[in-house]
C-alpha cells in the first residue's frame, strides 16, 4: 500500500501558522530601533524576515520529525502533528524541515555576505539549535532548556541581529527590545508545555513546566509578561517615550494572563497560545512604529 500523502492544508497545518507572529516580531522590532538610529535598510529588513519566518517553519516541522519518531505526538492535545497523525511519512518531515533551513541559510549568506562574515556562524549556532531542540540522541528541549534557547534565538540573536545587519552597531535599544520580545516568545512555549503537561511526563519529556510542576508553571507565565511590560519602559526611556505604546500588548496578554491564572488545563489553554504571540506581535508594533516615525 502506497504511504498517504499530505495535503497542502495539512502541510500549512503542520508549519504550525500560528507560531509566525514568534518570527515576525523580533524582525519588526530590531527594524523599529534600526530606523530609530537611522541604520533602516529595507532590503536587510526583509531578508531577515526570511530568515526568521524559515527558521521557524523548519523549527516546527523539526519538531514534527523528532517527536514523531519517538511516539511524543501519539497522544497530543494541541494542533495536528503530520507525522504523529499519520498524514505524512517521516521522511517527508524531515525534508519539508531541511527544506525551510535551506531558504534560511540561502538569505543568511546574503545578508553575511553584505554585512560581516562571522554571521555565518550564528547561522550555523540558530540551525543547529532548532535542530537539536527536540532532535539527536539528549535534546535540550527534553531537559527543560527550551524556554531559554528560545530567549536566546527568537529574542536576543533575532531582535539585536535584525538591528545590527542593518545598522552594523550595537544599540542598547536593540537589547532591552530583545528582552521583551524574548520574554513574549518564551511565555508561548511555557504556555504550550503547561498545557501538555500530562502527556509530557507519560512520554518522558522533562519540560521546563515539568519541572516547575504547575503553579510555578503559571507564575512563570506571568512573570514573562511583566518583564514583557518593563522591556517597554527601557525601550522609551533609550529611545523617545512614544515607545510606551507599546504597553498596549497588555490589552490582549491580560486576558491570556487570566486564563492562565485561572486554572486552565489541556484545550483551554490552547487560546492563550494565540493570544500571546497576538500580544507578541502587538508589542512589537506599537513599539517599532513610534520610534520609525521619531526616526
Amino acid at each position: 500500500m502506497n504511504p498517504r500523502v499530505a495535503t497542502p492544508a495539512e502541510w500549512l497545518a503542520g508549519a504550525r501558522p500560528r507560531t509566525l507572529p514568534a518570527a515576525v516580531s523580533p524582525v519588526l522590532a530590531g527594524t523599529g530601533v534600526a530606523a530609530f538610529v537611522d541604520g533602516f535598510v529595507w532590503w536587510k529588513a526583509l531578508l531577515a524576515l526570511v530568515v526568521s519566518l524559515a527558521l521557524q517553519v523548519a523549527v516546527n516541522y523539526a519538531n514534527d520529525y523528532s517527536d514523531g519518531i519517538r511516539g511524543t505526538d501519539d497522544d497530543r492535545v494541541g494542533p495536528m502533528r503530520l507525522v504523529g497523525s499519520g498524514a505524512a511519512t517521516p521522511g517527508a518531515v524531515k525534508r519539508a524541515a531541511f527544506l525551510a533551513f535551506g531558504v534560511a541559510g540561502a538569505a543568511g549568506l546574503v545578508l553575511a555576505a553584505t554585512t560581516a562574515w562571522w554571521l555565518v556562524a550564528v547561522g550555523l549556532l540558530c540551525v543547529v539549535a532548532a535542530w537539536y531542540y527536540t532532535g539527536g540522541s539528549k535534546p535540550y528541549g527534553y531537559l527543560g532548556l527550551g524556554e531559554v534557547m528560545v530567549f536566546v534565538f527568537f529574542g536576543l540573536v533575532a531582535v539585536v541581529g535584525t538591528t545590527y545587519v542593518q545598522t552594523e552597531t550595537w544599540e542598547w535599544p536593540a537589547l532591552y527590545a530583545a528582552v521583551g520580545v524574548g520574554a513574549l516568545a518564551c511565555a508561548i512555549l511555557v504556555a504550550n508545555n503547561l498545557r501538555d503537561i500530562p502527556t509530557d511526563i507519560g512520554a518522558g519529556k522533562r519540560t521546563l513546566a515539568v519541572r516547575l510542576g504547575d503553579g510555578r508553571t503559571r507564575a512563570l507565565y506571568l512573570l514573562l509578561v511583566l518583564a514583557a511590560a518593563a522591556a517597554v519602559v527601557a525601550v522609551a526611556v533609550s529611545t523617545t517615550w512614544w515607545a510606551l505604546t507599546g504597553l498596549g500588548f497588555l490589552l490582549v496578554a491580560a486576558r491570556a494572563v487570566r486564563t492562565v491564572q485561572g486554572g486552565a488545563t489541556g484545550p483551554g489553554l490552547i487560546p492563550v497560545l494565540q493570544q500571546t504571540g497576538v500580544a507578541e506581535l502587538l508589542w512589537a508594533a506599537l513599539v517599532a512604529a513610534p520610534l520609525i516615525v521619531a526616526g
